[in-house]
């Protein structure tokens, strides 16, 4: 490179970046990754993404035509196949050779020679041309890939009109495949038009058509991956993964489940808490509401008068109201462990119960309307009914008889 490179990174104008493109584009040419060409430049990621894939033209600035880098021998790359093992299939294929013999001989997986055949074997009289096959492969390999949709003016046609009448990509994608049958250039599948619709350097749909999409959205919503969650709370979980193994079997009791129904608007709400082994059943007045302030103390008050074998552990799902578990472990000397984000199935017997308990609190109705004494009768009244997974035993009678022999 025949220039400095910037020492200084940050942004410093309108300014022609000619010499840089050039050097950018030579380093892509090299096998250079594009993070890599950028930093080795001097210029920001985003300039380069712009100059390998392209932009559509703005008020601020023209358009750029994508990079295109040009496809080289890769005889060297293990990752794909050779010429001298392409010569080889073709020799083996006309004696016969069964597949997987081939892969075996190759040390290459079956699907490999299976899906190479399949792909590069002559349409009408079905024989596989090496050389042939070696320049088909060799010209799929340069990315970007020019755009289906961008390529095809009927195609382009077709989509947009349908996104026009709010037709979901999925349904044009089946409905292209029964209208033109015999036509593979017509056919595409639905994340190639979401990828048109947000990606708009390929200029291949208009952007006003991502309004009528039933989200509405002109861009992708980020999902976050589980392993890059931010904190919940400012005290560390303790995950349900670490739960002694003796609360998963149900046969020790101790291990409850604990979660909250709530009233409409989230203005009410009643704590539920269901032991593992006897499903037996503790309601939490929330007289002062749900708030992590309040709710530790009332789930203390509630916990209290258990005795010390069924104060094993409480799982609870990731609810803003069990921001303070630690003090509330603290205080009813009871460890907490957490599920995973989104498993309430971690918390079966409890999400089953609180289905239950809809029989007497519907919802939509204010639940800070019910006292203490009417939350007890409640809890009376499932904890002496029969159950099927007890062996149509009541709850009660099964705690009774688990209790019976410590206090022997």
């Amino acid at each position: 490179m025949d220039f400095e490179i910037r020492k200084i990174r940050s942004s410093q104008g309108r300014k022609k970046l000619t010499r840089e493109r050039e050097a950018y584009s030579l380093l892509m040419q090299q096998g250079v990754s594009s993070r890599e060409a950028c930093e080795i430049v001097g210029i920001n990621r985003r300039t380069g993404m712009r100059w390998r894939n392209g932009s559509a033209p703005t008020k601020m600035r023209p358009g750029l035509p994508a990079h295109r880098v040009r496809a080289s021998r890769v005889d060297s790359l293990s990752r794909y196949l050779t010429q001298d093992e392409r010569l080889y299939i073709a020799d083996a294929v006309r004696e016969k050779t069964t597949v997987r013999k081939i892969a075996a001989n190759l040390k290459r997986s079956p699907s490999t020679i299976s899906r190479e055949i399949r792909r590069n074997q002559h349409p009408a009289n079905g024989q596989y041309r090496p050389y042939a096959a070696q320049a088909r492969a060799e010209a799929r390999l340069p990315r970007p890939k020019p755009a289906k949709i961008a390529q095809n003016a009927e195609l382009r046609d077709y989509i947009q009109d349908r996104l026009g009448r709010r037709w979901s990509p999925e349904q044009i994608v089946h409905l292209l495949r029964r209208d033109f049958p015999d036509r593979p250039e017509m056919h595409v599948v639905h994340e190639t038009i979401y990828q048109a619709l947000y990606v708009q350097a390929r200029g291949e749909i208009r952007r006003d058509l991502a309004r009528a999409l039933r989200t509405g959205r002109a861009r992708r919503k980020p999902h976050r991956q589980s392993n890059k969650r931010q904190p919940r709370f400012s005290t560390p979980m303790v995950m349900i993964s670490e739960r002694p193994a003796e609360a998963a079997d149900r046969a020790v009791p101790g291990h409850w489940e604990g979660d909250c129904i709530v009233g409409p608007s989230h203005r009410s709400a009643i704590g539920t808490l269901v032991e593992r082994s006897t499903r037996y059943v503790m309601l939490v007045h929330l007289s002062d509401g749900h708030r992590a302030e309040h709710f530790h103390v009332a789930l203390a008050n509630t916990v209290k008068s258990l005795p010390p074998q069924l104060k094993r552990s409480l799982t609870w799902d990731q609810g803003n109201e069990m921001a303070r578990h630690h003090v509330f472990s603290t205080a009813a000397d009871m460890p907490v462990y957490f599920c995973e984000p989104g498993s309430p199935w971690q918390r079966g017997s409890n999400e089953n119960t609180n289905g239950l308990l809809r029989q007497y609190f519907p919802k939509g109705t204010d639940l800070s309307a019910h006292t203490r004494e009417e939350l007890d009768i409640v809890a009376a009244e499932l904890n002496s009914r029969p159950r099927k997974t007890l062996g149509w035993e009541t709850p009660a009678e099964r705690l009774s008889k688990l209790l019976a022999p410590a206090s022997l």
